[in-house]
């Protein structure tokens, strides 16, 4: 084992050279252009958020109170759009003081905020700020009903911040970053994994992936151009994570930025390394830039039905479909990054990622073993004819 570690290790570092060092890397760092219009067009077309994604605020009050206050919210949705605006959701009013503070801190139903003090005297609890979104269309929402109701004297909405339960997904508020690190991670992986393919037809072509088959285990060998080229895309995304960009304008996730951060590398390399493993097994058994076209485009088609199915699960992380596609090994890291958006726990990525490495580990063994068998004739089938021919 220490020796096939060590050869992968040369393998990698061969690769990783030859790739960085090289003036096409230079192009190589032109490839965010792409998938930044793609996540726009791509989200634009088939993640739009729906009614059940926005945020949603609790409203502590009589249902005669609600009911304007819900109407109010109605008239202005024609204004703003059904999109932007934040759905309301009553919560019967108790004697409880702490009434609010208790309906945001339990698990169900996930409310962003809650409202409570009525028309007379509003006060919003709950993870947001005076200058929020949410807090500017509660203003208007209280405005409005106080004036079809007579009253027109100005709003004053003190806001309490309050993190809700750590358990409950926050649903709507981040539902755009969840479907954004979803995004963002499918399209990097598909334009950086194919690059294995053009590398390993190229060497068969010219005989030096026999000549290192000859010197060093094959599993190293796929092993190190795996390690390689994911080495060669996280230095890319480095420097392109040092370029300007909005993540400030999006919610902040439930786990927070920096470990945000952390797990998106992390399940980039994870499914990096899946869905590369596939394709070193498309270049193993492909002879020409033809077949690996031909090999390649079903995996990619189904890469595209496996986000989305992943995508499903965006706002649901604790459903049955989301469980599921979260063992599926190939949808695992969409759904996972999903649900560090939504969800503060972090022991479920652990078990996650060890889940996946399993999985990478037996694609690698199965893509070596048809190289094996395709390539140099090593086989168990072959040795036995090769004895057989020789007797």
């Amino acid at each position: 084992m220490k020796e096939l570690i060590r050869a992968a290790f040369v393998i990698a570092r061969r690769d990783f050279s030859a790739t960085v060092l090289s003036r096409t890397f230079l192009l190589f760092l032109l490839g965010p252009f792409f998938p930044l219009l793609m996540i726009a067009v791509f989200g634009a077309a088939t993640a739009p958020m729906s009614a059940t994604e926005r945020p949603t605020v609790g409203v502590i009050a009589p249902a005669g109170e609600f009911q304007q206050i819900d109407q109010a919210r109605n008239r202005l949705q024609d204004t703003f759009g059904a999109i932007s605006i934040v759905n309301l959701q009553r919560v019967e009013p108790t004697s409880e003081p702490q009434q609010a503070t208790r309906v945001l801190q339990s698990a169900k139903p996930g409310f962003i905020a809650v409202l409570d003090g009525g028309l007379r005297n509003p006060r919003l609890v709950g993870s947001v700020s005076a200058q929020s979104g949410t807090a500017k269309q509660l203003r208007l929402f209280i405005a409005e009903a106080r004036r079809s109701s007579g009253a027109s004297h100005p709003v004053h909405l003190p806001v309490l911040l309050t993190s809700p339960s750590p358990t409950a997904p926050n649903t709507g508020a981040q539902a755009l970053t969840a479907r954004g690190g979803q995004s963002l991670l499918f399209l990097l992986t598909i334009l950086l994994a194919g690059m294995l393919l053009s590398q390993l037809i190229e060497e068969k072509s010219n005989k030096v992936i026999e000549v290192l088959a000859a010197a060093v285990p094959v599993d190293a060998i796929f092993l190190g151009k795996l390690l390689a080229m994911l080495a060669a895309s996280l230095a890319g995304i480095a420097i392109w994570a040092g370029a300007p960009n909005g993540l400030g304008a999006l919610p902040p996730p439930a786990v927070g930025w920096p470990m945000f951060a952390v797990l998106g590398v992390v399940y980039f390399a994870m499914s990096y390394l899946l869905l590369g493993a596939i394709f070193l097994g498309i270049g193993a058994h492909a002879s020409s830039a033809r077949e690996v076209q031909t090999l390649s485009m079903p995996v990619t088609m189904a890469q595209v039905v496996i986000f989305a199915i992943a995508s499903i699960a965006v706002g649901a992380p604790d459903s049955s479909r989301a469980l599921a596609a979260a063992i599926f090994p190939l949808s695992s890291p969409y759904v996972m990054i999903a649900r560090a958006g939504e969800l503060a726990d972090l022991w479920p990525h652990v078990i996650a990622v060890v889940w996946q490495l399993l999985w990478v580990a037996l694609f690698l063994r199965v893509a070596s073993n048809i190289f094996r068998k395709n390539v140099l004739k090593s086989g168990p089938v072959r040795r036995k004819k090769a004895k057989m021919a020789r007797a």
